[in-house]
């Protein structure tokens, strides 16, 4: 098994893609910390235990700078350290004109998709450090932070900050072992997508010359190979899942 006996936190792990990873985790030896608010967080621990594997729950809400820094420490007390941090905690983005967008929604968007990423690299590398270093950090950012979409300035911005940060903090930890990558997702089909019509969700699949959208468990795939040795060479990379979206 790829991750035996590994000790992971996965934010935003309770659906869709999060979800996904902690299955493909477990089943491949980690220990899981779903960091969440979802109230399905324990219904997913619960089906991960009937996976076989081991699984706790941590209330975390990502732009808060204390619960991030006690998921990290509680991981550490409970499991005896912390090997994997999966960054993936997001809200999706609104199709609305800047000129009509809040300054407190173009915030919340900052707040959890940029700076929820951010708090939790720092407190995964500062654990990882304590521990002589090692470790993987994987950070969920988009196709969206890689090209522009109209009418979505925020999730833009947010997504593309997450890619630089990665690539920032991928070389300056490299040497202490610590690798930081980044998944950058097309369009997946996960409940985010709830409130899109089927004429919404079409539009969405002829982007991706697949012809389809993403399933979460392709991009959970993504997610084991950056965690994993597999990728024992990749650093600082922000790794396309996208069926050929950003290639057209």
């Amino acid at each position: 098994m790829k991750l035996s006996e590994k000790i992971a936190i996965i934010t935003g792990g309770a659906t869709g893609i999060g979800k996904a990873t902690a299955e493909l985790f477990v089943k491949h030896g980690a220990k899981v910390v779903i960091a969440d608010l979802s109230d399905q967080s324990e219904a997913t621990v619960e089906e991960l235990i009937s996976l076989g594997g081991e699984a706790i729950f941590v209330k975390t809400n990502v732009s808060n700078e204390a619960e991030v820094q006690h998921v990290v420490e509680e991981t550490a007390r409970h499991f005896g350290r912390l090997d994997i941090m999966i960054a993936n905690a997001g809200i999706g983005h609104p199709s609305t004109p800047i000129a009509e967008y809040s300054l407190e929604s173009w915030q919340q968007m900052i707040d959890i998709n940029l700076t929820g990423v951010f708090l939790c690299n720092k407190y995964a590398i500062t654990q990882m450090q304590k521990q002589g270093g090692g470790g993987t950090i994987v950070n969920t950012a988009s196709i969206m932070g890689h090209v522009g979409m109209p009418y979505t300035a925020s999730y833009n911005a947010a997504k593309a900050g997450v890619a630089n940060l990665t690539r920032s903090l991928g070389v300056t930890y490299a040497k202490e072992g610590i690798r930081i990558n980044a998944v950058c997702p097309g369009f997946v089909d996960t409940p985010i997508l709830n409130n899109a019509d089927e004429a919404k969700k079409a539009q969405l699949v002829a982007l991706h010359p697949l012809g389809r959208l993403g399933r979460p468990e392709e991009i959970a795939n993504a997610m084991l190979f950056l965690a994993s040795d597999d990728s024992s060479f990749v650093v600082a990379s922000n790794l396309l899942v996208d069926g050929g979206y950003t290639a057209q």
